[in-house]
């Protein structure tokens, strides 16, 4: 027999614990949430994937998945069933207690015992995975299943593949029962809280925007609480020109000047030799070079043919881009600088030449952080951000592909494009976005030079 539905699943319990007026919204206003985007969706579907594949830790279980989304009592049905007839491995084993609904990704009998595996994408346990795990083991034991542990299975960042994926490498499992125990008084009160909240269907939760908007997730009802949102109004930042330290910063560099820019992509569970998970894997580069003062930039660009490239055919190329003298200028110098020491250790061949281009490198973001503030900047040291109160003409909305996450998806997205043209026109749009990272540069720079001490 089928229980009655669910009033919060273990989803909507923690964006209650966010927010409850997200929880609100969801409930009874879902067409304002804000549209996902591609790159959203694909850390959705990354999540599915990472979560379908440590199945193979466990194999040979029965799957107790709903067919859909509103069919979540069947399987708790078809759970209680499972266990009856002795199955020992569940997959998405579903339990409802007193109007909370839960489904653990892997439940395992051992030696008459059970034990509950949560799968996620991450590298190791996050905070939010606590409360998350602790609403799991509530409804689980309540419903009166007894569990000897409860374990979070996350991806191995030490895992490098070689040759057939490893899935035994490629987790981790690592048990959170005790933190979870201290959660139970917490996960009961909060429960009855929000259950008792979504009786009243036309009270909106009134909760200003914060912080909270964007921990430990991005709210996806920010569009409709932004638009109603009347923050009080805040004195602009003051402008402020730190023209020491400007003059200082100049006089570090060295021509020829190379304005140098990544994109990369990443996956959770890495499909080439040599990779990891959520290794970032370089596949563009965009260089200006200002050989002398007053002279014309120079552009160069590399964009490799798809994803399965070897990053031996991206260095390579750049290094025949970058010499062996003068500056190299990058905005947020951690990232290309973390890429290259992995390329470094990847080709040592290469040592010696990688670590000559770490030693010129210069971060550009740096005047801009806390020594070039303008209002038009809101606060933000993002060259997004920079470059429109800075270089007002220049502007990324114009492009097709306007951010790096957009052109990572784009780029790896490619391999599914069976359209020639659709290829090109992306590619393209591709090289137009990494070539206005160092344009922006190069026009960043200008307007350094023009600050007199």
């Amino acid at each position: 027999m089928k229980p009655p539905k669910h009033i919060l699943s273990k989803s909507t319990f923690m964006y209650g614990c966010h927010c409850p007026k997200r929880l609100w919204l969801h409930k009874y206003k879902p067409a304002l949430r804000d549209e996902m985007d591609e790159v959203q969706q694909a850390v959705f579907q990354q999540g599915t994937d990472v979560g379908k594949l440590a199945e193979q830790l466990f194999p040979g279980g029965v799957d107790a998945r709903p067919k859909d989304t509103y069919s979540y009592q069947q399987s708790v049905a078809d759970t209680a069933k499972y266990i009856a007839q002795g199955h020992e491995v569940i997959y998405e084993a579903a339990f409802q207690y007193k109007g909370l609904l839960c489904a653990v990704d892997i439940l395992v009998k051992q030696k008459d015992q059970w034990y509950a595996y949560e799968v996620k994408s991450t590298t190791s346990v996050k905070p939010q995975h606590i409360p998350d795990a602790a609403f799991q083991y509530y409804v689980i034991t309540r419903a009166g299943l007894d569990l000897a542990d409860f374990s979070i299975i996350h991806l191995n960042n030490q895992y490098i593949r070689k040759g057939d994926l490893n899935v035994q490498e490629l987790f981790c499992a690592e048990s959170v029962l005790d933190d979870i125990l201290l959660e139970q008084d917490f996960t009961h009160s909060q429960g009855e809280s929000l259950k008792e909240m979504l009786q009243h269907k036309t009270e909106m939760p009134a909760i200003e925007m914060g912080d909270h908007c964007n921990k430990p997730y991005a709210c996806d009802f920010q569009g409709f609480c932004s638009e109603g949102y009347e923050a009080e109004e805040e004195e602009p930042e003051e402008e402020y020109i730190d023209k020491e330290f400007v003059q200082e910063f100049l006089s570090a560099i060295e021509y020829p000047i190379y304005h140098m820019d990544f994109e990369s992509w990443s996956t959770a569970v890495p499909e080439y030799d040599g990779h990891w998970p959520y290794r970032q894997v370089c596949f563009q580069y965009s260089v200006h070079v200002e050989r002398t003062p007053n002279a014309e930039p120079e552009h160069y660009a590399y964009l490799a043919e798809g994803a399965h490239c070897s990053g031996l055919a991206f260095l390579e190329s750049l290094l025949t881009v970058l010499g062996d003298t003068g500056s190299i200028l990058v905005y947020n110098k951690n990232f290309e600088a973390t890429r290259l020491k992995e390329l470094m250790r990847e080709y040592p061949q290469y040592e010696n030449v990688i670590q000559n281009v770490l030693d010129r490198m210069i971060d550009l973001m740096q005047p801009f952080r806390k020594h070039v503030r303008l209002p038009a900047m809101q606060g933000s040291y993002s060259i997004k951000q920079v470059l429109p109160a800075i270089v007002p003409e220049l502007s990324y909305n114009d492009l097709t592909i306007g951010n790096g996450g957009d052109a990572s998806t784009a780029f790896y997205n490619l391999k599914h494009t069976l359209d020639e043209q659709d290829v090109e026109q992306t590619r393209q749009a591709l090289l137009e976005y990494c070539k206005m990272d160092t344009w922006a540069m190069v026009k960043l720079l200008g307007v350094l030079r023009g600050i007199k001490s």
